[in-house]
């Protein structure tokens, strides 16, 4: 059986494009850098090619719901290190939690949680996941010991991050 990594990072740069007037990481743009590390992680790690999947079957992932809160700003050209891993699944969804941490990860600038649906892209309609993806899912999941909620994680992480 093969052993997968739970928990997934990369590295980027932030873009001058991507920042407000006063050179911190628009809050939007915190949202694209996760999911666009998100999905290139999947790639590198797992060689799980999500637009593949979505052209080939027809199925995909669609964001039913995101939490996210900003505890530092990133800022113009300094290189972050993101952190994904996937909390807890279901018949039907997933959630992933990430970080977005300064590049040696002594600091978190961000933790997201964002809720994934499973979805029939042709039905426009939502999909339970096949056996094969829920036997995936439960050699990548890494769930959280206390159950917590996104409220109780962020007051923890504002802890370590004094």
């Amino acid at each position: 059986m093969t052993m997968f990594k739970k928990i997934l990072e990369s590295k980027v740069r932030v873009q001058y494009q991507d920042c407000d007037p006063f050179n911190h990481l628009n809050n939007s743009k915190y949202i694209d850098y996760i999911i666009a590390a998100r999905t290139e992680q999947l790639l590198e790690n797992y060689n799980f090619n999500t637009a593949e999947i979505a052209q080939e079957q027809g199925i995909s992932w669609v964001v039913a719901q995101t939490q996210i809160s900003y505890l530092c700003p990133a800022i113009w050209l300094e290189k972050v290190t993101i952190e994904t891993k996937l909390i807890t699944f279901s018949e039907s969804s997933l959630l992933i939690e990430a970080y977005m941490w300064n590049e040696k990860k002594t600091h978190i600038k961000a933790i997201m949680w964002a809720k994934l649906v499973h979805f029939n892209i042709k039905t426009q309609r939502s999909l339970k996941h096949s056996e094969q993806l829920l036997n995936f899912f439960t050699q990548i999941h890494s769930p959280l010991e206390n159950n917590s909620s996104f409220e109780e994680r962020i007051k923890a992480l504002k802890q370590l991050n004094q």
